[in-house]
């Protein structure tokens, strides 16, 4: 079957617009064919600095003829109907319809509409000018005397050119016939802009990959990251040093080549006398180079790795010169920045802070980091960290904000933090603190273990949260600017993986009595409602984990239960539990319970609660299940009550014989109606003896 090539030649597209405007290319063109009948085999689409291009392959070369029958009104019904059904399908009267004979409903005109198929050379000139005119891009432009006119062409860059062609492999293609502002589509394309800048034709993906890569240009954006990676990591190896990887670095670089070429500079040693960090972000962030690392010393090395887009006649000589002048004024400036920080003190920055305002509705930065300290010192000795040096880590964590590298450099706020507070001479724990604080910052991001660390990190990520809940500024559906999700996932990363034993409604609470607003909320409604955010985020994590979220919801709602180390200790038993046949069975003898008393309970508007009456039990079921309900009972309370959760289980288990004779033998609802209140009430008793690990109503299956 044919393919269809198509490509858009442009000036240079932004590197960070290239892979989303690739995929949007393909999703576009596929969707339409597949919404005209025309399903193919596969598609790739690929995007340079001056280029989207697409290759959709195995196209049928038609529409499929369409036969279609369309149900109409009742014979004699309303004119208006009849006339609405002859428009609707092109009848030109009743006599071209068929009547559909329905003893019950009536008899029905059917129209039968044939509809050829068309040729999908035409289908692509129809529609892919639309596709081109409504391309989805972040931000466009018009250009030249054509933007003067209404409905001029709004492109991300001016677009030079299209190239259009479907065919048979084995065959001279067609080029798509379509014209969009005055650009024909056609067959010729251009090569590299300085390296192979004339016109040459092509005809299909395979002809037009191998020309452009003739004319300096590698198509596939991951082919260009290969060479980029590969080149500079010989390279650096050539000189004795590794190349420090960035990924997100190498996409933005292999968006602004079509042609790598890998050249190394170098700059003063003198420089590497400011954190590595720092030199690597003035590096990457005014001229998109690579650092490289000395294995030697494990700290960087005074060379840097750039991606040319051409090869120059002098071997890159003059490339590698002009970004060595940018970079040796760069790395002048972040020296000038980080020894001016260095002269003044963490704690006597903090005045400034008086004049920020962190929110509107929860005061100043100066009134936060204040919260923060108090809220720390609660904290550390929960989590077994020294006070007095949690409240001045929490004192100091903020300063390195007003710092000049940082404002530089915002992505290396809290990591200056650590090295400012070291140079002063601060506590080893103050200093990573500062730093960590941040952190988890998500899923992946790693978990502080020092215990000073984490308790700033937990009362940061609390005053955050409940300073939100206070002003009723909860994230909403997929909406959540200040990021309290990822904050709530912190704490409970913090908590889980540095195994915490942590009361959240009473550390809630404690940062809630520091705020000093107006709380639209009853504090202990607020705290209850962030608990059951957390419950909700939880489940996200335990569910990544391969835990089922139904388990946290059945532990959460046996009430209380903010110790989330012992809520995710109780789903992981009781996710055993459940693996178990006696589990199962023992769970589905619960739900029986519990949905019999919910019927009946409704039907006689009351609880059966109480201790059922032993005197009106009538056969040994119903005093063998009484008997295991009290044994089990008081057998998994002790069990939870010392924190075994697997030993509460195996005791639960110990029920499923009794539960399931009980069905089996015994008549609910009996006749006489003192005996069926005795044993609903042992039902009740059932649900109540397994509430002791978890409310199984809340458990799917």
């Amino acid at each position: 079957m044919p393919d269809l090539l198509l490509e858009l030649f442009s000036e240079e597209i932004p590197a960070r617009m290239q892979a989303k405007a690739a995929d949007d290319l393909r999703r576009m063109v596929t969707d339409k064919l597949v919404a005209e009948g025309l399903v193919y085999e596969g598609a790739k689409a690929f995007a340079t600095p001056r280029r989207l291009a697409l290759t959709v392959h195995g196209i049928p070369a038609r529409q499929a003829d369409l036969k279609e029958e369309r149900k109409g009104p009742r014979v004699g019904g309303p004119d208006a109907a009849i006339q609405g059904f002859l428009k609707a399908t092109g009848l030109s009267s009743l006599d071209e319809a068929t009547i559909q004979r329905d003893p019950k409903k009536g008899d029905f005109y059917v129209a039968l509409i044939e509809k050829p198929g068309r040729a999908t050379l035409d289908v692509l000139a129809e529609m892919l000018p639309v596709i081109v005119r409504t391309f989805p891009w972040p931000k466009s432009m018009r250009w030249g005397k054509r933007s003067e006119k209404p409905g001029a062409l709004n492109w991300v860059r001016p677009l030079h050119a299209i190239t259009a062609t479907f065919g048979l492999e084995t065959e001279e293609p067609d080029v798509v016939s379509f014209a969009v502002d005055g650009i024909e589509a056609g067959q010729t394309t251009y090569g590299h802009r300085f390296l192979a800048p004339a016109a040459f034709t092509v005809r299909r993906f395979e002809d037009y990959e191998a020309k452009l890569l003739d004319a300096k240009v590698v198509l596939d954006p991951q082919r260009r990251k290969d060479t980029i990676v590969t080149d500079a990591k010989q390279l650096a190896f050539a000189q004795g040093y590794e190349l420090v990887e960035d990924q997100v670095l190498l996409d933005e670089v292999s968006g602004l080549v079509e042609w790598p070429v890998v050249l190394m500079g170098s700059f003063d040693p003198e420089y590497l006398k400011v954190p590595g960090e720092v030199i690597r972000a003035t590096i990457r962030n005014n001229q998109k180079c690579f650092v490289v690392r000395d294995p030697k010393t494990g700290g960087l090395a005074p060379k840097f790795i750039l991606t040319a887009n051409i090869e120059a006649t002098d071997g890159g000589k003059t490339i590698i010169a002009g970004n060595e002048r940018v970079i040796r004024a760069r790395l002048s400036d972040a020296k000038f920045f980080y020894e001016t920080d260095l002269k003044t003190k963490l704690e006597d920055r903090l005045p400034k802070f008086e004049q920020i305002v962190f929110h509107e509705k929860l005061g100043t930065q100066a009134a936060r980091i204040a919260r923060i300290e108090k809220l720390a010192a609660e904290i550390a000795p929960l989590v077994g960290a020294d006070a007095a040096k949690t409240a001045r880590a929490a004192k100091l964590a903020k300063a390195d904000l007003l710092t000049e590298v940082v404002g530089e450099f915002p992505e290396v706020q809290g990591l200056m933090g650590r090295y400012y507070a070291l140079a002063q001479g601060e506590d080893a724990s103050v200093a990573a603190a500062c730093e960590e604080h941040y952190k988890p910052q998500g899923p992946g991001d790693r978990v502080p273990t020092d215990k000073v660390a984490v308790a700033v990190a937990l009362a940061d990520k609390l005053d955050t949260l409940v300073g939100f809940w206070a002003i009723d500024e909860k994230p909403t559906g997929s909406k959540d600017p200040y990021a309290l999700r990822r904050a709530a996932l912190g704490v409970i990363r913090l908590i889980t993986e540095n195994v915490l034993r942590l009361s959240l409604l009473q550390v809630s609470a404690s940062a809630l009595t520091g705020l000093q607003v107006k709380s639209a909320h009853e504090p202990d409604k607020l705290t209850a409602d962030l608990l059951s955010f957390f419950a909700d985020r939880l489940k996200v994590q335990l569910r990544e984990q391969g835990a089922r979220h139904d388990l946290v919801d059945a532990v959460f709602a046996l009430g209380g239960q903010d110790d989330l180390l012992m809520v995710v200790r109780r789903v992981e038993a009781l996710g055993k539990f459940l693996d178990s046949d006696d589990g199962k069975n023992l769970l589905a003898g619960t739900k029986r319970a519990s949905n019999i008393l919910a019927i009946e309970e409704k039907k006689d508007k009351r609880k059966f609660e109480g201790a059922a009456d032993a005197a009106l039990y009538k056969l040994d079921e119903e005093k063998a299940l009484a008997k295991a309900i009290g044994e089990v009972a008081a057998e998994a309370g002790a069990a939870v009550a010392k924190e075994d959760f697997a030993a509460a289980m195996s005791a639960m288990a110990k029920l499923r014989p009794a539960v399931d004779a009980f069905f089996d033998k015994v008549k609910v609802n009996d006749d006489d109606a003192a005996i069926r209140e005795n044993r609903l009430k042992l039902l009740n008793e059932i649900r109540s003896a397994t509430r002791a690990v978890a409310d199984f109503s809340k458990i799917e299956g």
